[in-house]
């Protein structure tokens, strides 16, 4: 039986609702919030890398709830052992046999809390449950049940006794996200939202659950992408690799996100087409983990953020011609089809597309 896919205009409405309920838990950060749940539609992973204190571990487990996953959740210890991630074969004693455990590996929604406090072979025990959707265990390959996904926490501090991410596993990564301090407002609405709930735990109710998220993540497959799109991805990758401060530069995996996030970002606005500007919006966390600068950069303090950003400003954007066709808003009239003439795309597009740049 075959999946039936959610039309784009449909995924976005059922995605800003479950973002709608995760704000009720999370306060402000809406843009980084949207960066996770693209990570999530577009069936990646998602590293969340920021200070302590500011909510990675809240957000996983509040869009497990909103999204009605499965969750579990891992905390990484220097002490922990693949068998700890995936499970292993334990003797029973009623039948003389040999069983297997399943580990918390076993889930939809997986936490793998400060990830980079364990060891590399542990680290390592994930790739293959990330990559190839399966763990093996003695010589035996158990298949991951779909939807699945791990979001993982890393704090950028406190180096000692951590294990950094090697450059291939922080590559399975489809994006990394930050959230940051929030402001003295939103920080203000925590203390308040503190005080009305009257318990330190905040639930919230399923929006969807894991078929219609797999149906969802089924429309994003219809979503259209031009081939200048596809070449403005490539070029942006290729950059990267060309770029003077770089030692090793984005893989192709790199350019891959880059079009997955884009059709996430494309469906989070209800549109089924990928403009310009869903790709500058996904760039900086889907890139700037994956390359690797010269050692000397940091007397310069250069990070890798700073280099796709200028990669970002030195590389044209296409003039896209895509305009809506059966994901028009409500209400808006039906355009009549792709490809039409740049004066038409002015007419169409909303306002916020035109003020910034869309034509490159």
């Amino acid at each position: 039986m075959s999946m039936q896919p959610i039309p784009a205009a449909e995924v976005g409405r059922l995605a800003q609702q479950v973002l709608d309920r995760v704000g009720t838990v999370m306060v402000g950060k809406r843009d980084s919030l949207e960066l996770v749940l693209a990570g999530i539609l577009a069936g990646g992973h998602v590293l969340l890398e920021d200070l302590p204190g500011l909510g990675k571990t809240l957000t996983a487990r509040t869009f497990a709830q909103a999204l009605g996953l499965d969750f579990r959740r891992l905390q990484f210890t220097p002490d922990l052992l693949p068998a700890d991630v995936t499970g292993s074969f334990l003797y029973d004693q009623r039948t003389h046999d040999f069983t297997f455990r399943a580990g918390p590996v076993f889930t939809n929604l997986l936490l793998a809390d400060e990830i980079n406090r364990t060891p590399p072979k542990t680290q390592a025990a994930l790739l293959e449950a990330m990559q190839e959707k399966q763990v093996s265990v003695e010589g035996v390959t158990y298949r991951l049940e779909a939807p699945f996904h791990v979001l993982a926490t890393a704090n950028p501090i406190e180096y000692e006794g951590t294990y950094p991410l090697p450059e291939a596993q922080l590559d399975r990564f489809m994006l990394r996200v930050s959230f940051g301090y929030p402001e003295a407002d939103e920080e203000l609405n925590v203390l308040r939202r503190r005080m009305v709930r009257r318990q330190e735990e905040s639930e919230v109710e399923p929006v969807v659950d894991a078929a219609t998220l797999l149906r969802m993540q089924a429309g994003l497959e219809q979503i259209e992408v031009e081939d200048s799109i596809c070449r403005y991805l490539v070029s942006l990758a290729a950059a990267t690799r060309e770029h003077p401060a770089v030692l090793v530069g984005s893989s192709p995996r790199g350019s891959l996100a880059l079009l997955l996030l884009s059709r996430a970002r494309a469906a989070l606005a209800g549109r089924d087409y990928v403009i310009p500007e869903d790709v500058k919006g996904v760039a900086l966390p889907a890139l700037a983990h994956r390359i690797t600068l010269r050692p000397e950069m940091w007397l310069k303090r250069i990070d890798p953020v700073a280099v796709v950003a200028e990669v970002l400003a030195a590389t044209p954007a296409p003039v896209s011609g895509a305009l809506p066709s059966h994901a028009a808003a409500p209400g808006q009239r039906p355009t009549p089809g792709r490809n039409r003439l740049a004066e038409l795309e002015d007419e169409l597009l909303d306002p916020p597309y035109r003020s910034t740049g869309l034509r490159g």
